[in-house]
């Protein structure tokens, strides 16, 4: 019993006649009757009565049809969820983003929502060799990271460049790289991820000390820290347009030549879905404007 014979058996339960069913399914008569007379052998009941020209259920007919309906349009049903999550239009993305967070990645996510509205979104918050992990395991299938990140297995996507500044409780308007290696400094990382090792190689290629006090990869935290003067920090600009609303000085770094690398990871060799590629490409464009 295949789902088409069934569709040829709901036609003419619909049209109470065959020839009338066949012109509906554009094919000819003969071959309908065959495929009715097959059902019924196939199941060794009798589906119609003939009533002159009219064909009427049978109670076995009544009870394959309102079954024989349902399966078809669940059928239905599923090579449309199917096609739709082909699409992108439906499905669950389970992405992960750094804990430095993204000026923007909110109202990507909210674009997103509103283009894809029945795509069902995971979405992670931690550092950047955590996200790697979990893209590993497969818990997530597309991270956006700050780099360098030193992880085989993955793909790494570059998508922009931003500035560090320097972030204290203390109104100042300019401050160097050098001034700065005297100041007490929580670091916004944890030694041999990408942001740490950036801040320090800018340090070393000047041959200057940096006077950590802290790390902390968590930005609130961080920030209510450097509030409570309990030292200063150094976080790219995306940081500042998320935590704007602190009351705290952020000042350019003068000729430091100090800059964070966002990226889009996922795993090597691995075929992106439709939503994860929909994403990735909206971001793009959110940071080409």
């Amino acid at each position: 019993m295949d789902i088409k014979r069934l569709k040829y058996f709901i036609a003419i339960a619909e049209a109470k006649n065959i020839t009338a069913a066949a012109t509906r399914l554009h094919m000819s008569q003969p071959p309908l009757s065959m495929q009715l007379k097959q059902l019924e052998t196939e199941l060794g009941v009798k589906l119609f009565e003939r009533s002159g020209k009219s064909m009427v259920l049978t109670d076995k007919g009544k009870v394959l049809y309102e079954r024989a309906l349902h399966l078809v349009n669940s059928v239905e049903e599923i090579k449309n969820e199917l096609q739709e999550t082909e699409e992108g239009k439906r499905g669950v993305l389970a992405v992960g983003i750094n804990t430095l967070s993204l000026s923007g990645f909110s109202e990507v996510l909210q674009t997103f929502h509103e283009k894809h509205p029945k795509v069902s979104l995971k979405i992670v918050q931690n550092d950047s060799f955590y996200l790697a992990e979990m893209i590993k395991t497969r818990a997530i299938e597309l991270a956006f990271v700050r780099l360098p990140l030193e992880y085989r297995g993955l793909t790494y996507h570059h998508l922009m460049n931003e500035p560090f500044f320097f972030v204290t409780n203390k109104k100042i308007h300019t401050i160097s790289l050098e001034e700065i290696s005297h100041t007490p400094l929580i670091i916004p990382s944890t030694e041999g991820l990408g942001i740490y090792s950036t801040i320090l190689e800018a340090f070393t290629r000047q041959n200057l000390q940096l006077n950590k006090i802290a790390e902390c990869s968590d930005m609130n935290t961080l920030m209510d820290l450097v509030n409570g003067g309990v030292g200063a920090t150094i976080v790219p600009k995306s940081v500042l347009d998320v935590y704007k609303d602190k009351a705290l000085y952020s000042i350019p770094i003068d000729n430091a030549d100090l800059k964070s690398s966002l990226g889009a990871v996922w795993l090597e060799n691995h075929y992106l879905s439709t939503p994860a590629k929909n994403l990735l490409a909206l971001i793009k464009q959110y940071y080409r404007s």
